[in-house]
């Protein structure tokens, strides 16, 4: 595994320009100072039917410095690394946070006057820390990433049927160096990337479909997609082998007879629901009301803590910012605090929260759980989720032994489109491919297909998980929380899930009502 911090980030000015910037803001009577220098890489390469049709590859670089003075925040950024303009930078976090404790003293702080005090968490010194992977993307030539997609791309292209295909991959090289007046100083870089291949097929009802890779994006290398699937965790060979077939099979497929069913939920569509249904319904700045504007609050108030049956007891879902390959795993978050991890379902029963250092003193936790996180260094570090993961039961069956287990059902495969309400609770999702469940056995494809429940029913109805050869991670490069937006990757992983007796809708006599 690559282990080495990249030398362009660790030459920069780091450790003078955060002593600049913290001893001004400690002058100036700031209780609580922090330093954040990052230097974020994106690359984006896309083909159309096997020619290249767009590449970028951009570079996002600067600083930021955020403190607390008369229980307030403020935060200002800059991006010219000299010390006099650190210092400057701290000068206008402290201004800000004047003026953020004149408006709290006076009742129309939005949340409600309350002071900002942050939990306590251990003094680490200095640390490094790298995310596993072996090559690194942006050491790998755009032409070789081409060759290797149009090869992908011309495959697809010559299998009956495929009209078109669309393929892509997407990287990020992170760099980021955190200081705080505390005496934590962490230097930490992550590689993070997301293959995509898309067939196209024309017919059907629609005129045309589509059916697009499962490969979830991931905390690895160039070797995700180059190397061999026992190594990196994907097979890239059978996944294409199947595709044509699955695509001419999905053309000719009945359109679903809405109803009652038993959904066999395979782990590649379930991370959704998992994201959407828990991992934002946990974050303690919406179930506390302070994060409503973007995508609304959350049912799972503090009062429910210990008490709310979220799902059967066959749930448990933990927050995790150490699993490996995650993409949301880091050593240290954005305040300085080590990654950890911990339940937020147990038996079904809600038990935690995802908490920043803030939201930890508000809920009178002891000490944050490290889920602070700034997409750039000119945005301040919000709450953000962690890898949110249903776990696989020690001895479960197989995805087989579950769809033995159905009379009449569905399996549903992929992630599509999905619709959740405001306080994550009514929703409705679709998927990449459905198929039709009789007896026990797979009976091919069907159309048109979307689950709805409630986030409680649904998880309630949950009757047994798969055993671990069932777990697969997904996950999100794009999940958009705040006001400015900030985008944050994340993994969710999770076993094949049995449910009895969900609300399946035909989504196409559904769209003409």
């Amino acid at each position: 595994m690559a282990t080495a911090l990249d030398e362009t980030f660790t030459a920069l000015p780091l450790r003078p320009l955060a002593d600049a910037a913290l001893s001004r803001a400690l002058a100036l009577g700031a209780s609580h100072a922090d330093f954040r220098l990052e230097k974020v890489r994106r690359s984006a390469l896309e083909l159309r039917d096997a020619r290249t049709s767009g590449a970028a590859d951009t570079t996002d670089s600067g600083f930021a410095v955020r403190v607390v003075l008369d229980g307030a925040w403020g935060f200002a950024s800059g991006v010219d690394l000299l010390p006099r303009e650190a210092a400057r930078v701290a000068e206008r976090a402290v201004e800000m946070a004047l003026l953020t404790a004149s408006v709290r003293v006076r009742g129309a702080g939005v949340h409600g006057g309350a002071r900002v005090e942050l939990a306590a968490e251990p003094v680490h010194g200095e640390r490094e820390w790298v995310s596993a992977y072996v090559t690194d993307p942006f050491e790998v030539p755009d032409d070789e990433k081409a060759a290797l997609l149009a090869r992908w791309s011309r495959r697809l292209l010559t299998a009956p049927g495929v009209a078109h295909v669309d393929a892509g991959v997407r990287a990020v090289r992170e760099c980021k160096f955190y200081a705080d007046t505390a005496g934590t100083v962490t230097t930490q870089q992550r590689v993070r990337i997301q293959p995509l291949l898309t067939a196209v097929a024309l017919g059907g009802p629609g005129g045309f479909d589509t059916m697009r890779t499962l490969a979830p994006p991931t905390a690895r290398g160039w070797e995700y997609l180059s190397g061999a699937s026992a190594a990196t965790g994907w097979d890239w060979e059978a996944e294409l082998e199947r595709m044509p077939g699955l695509l001419e099979e999905k053309l000719r497929a009945p359109s679903v007879q809405p109803g009652t069913y038993d959904l066999v939920v395979d782990p590649s569509n379930l991370w959704l629901t998992i994201h959407e249904s828990v991992g934002h319904a946990t974050e303690l700045d919406r179930a506390l009301g302070h994060e409503a504007a973007y995508a609304g609050t959350s049912f799972a108030t503090p009062d429910l803590l210990g008490t709310l049956r979220y799902g059967s007891e066959a749930m448990r879902v933990t927050g995790d910012r150490t699993s490996p390959h995650g993409l949301a795993t880091t050593g240290y978050d954005d305040e300085g605090v080590e990654a950890q991890s911990w339940d937020l379902v147990r038996d079904g029963v809600l038990v935690g929260y995802q908490l920043d250092r803030r939201t930890a003193r508000l809920a009178g936790d002891g000490r944050s759980n490290g889920c602070a996180f700034a997409d750039s260094p000119g945005h301040a570090p919000m709450q953000r989720m962690a890898n949110v993961s249903l776990a696989p039961a020690p001895a479960g069956p197989s995805t087989r032994e579950l769809i033995a287990g159905v009379e009449r059902g569905i399996y549903v495969v992929g992630d599509r489109s999905w619709s959740i309400d405001q306080q994550r609770f009514n929703f409705q999702f679709t998927a990449q491919r459905f198929f039709r469940i009789e007896n026990g056995r797979l009976a091919g494809q069907l159309r048109d297909v979307a689950y709805q429940a409630t986030t409680t029913d649904f998880w309630n109805s949950l009757e047994a998980v798969g055993g671990p050869g069932t777990y697969v991670v997904g996950g999100s490069f794009v999940c958009g929380k705040g006001q400015p937006g900030q985008l944050a990757a994340v993994s969710h992983g999770c076993p094949s899930a049995l449910f009895r007796g969900v609300n399946v809708l035909n989504t196409t006599r559904e769209a003409g009502r």
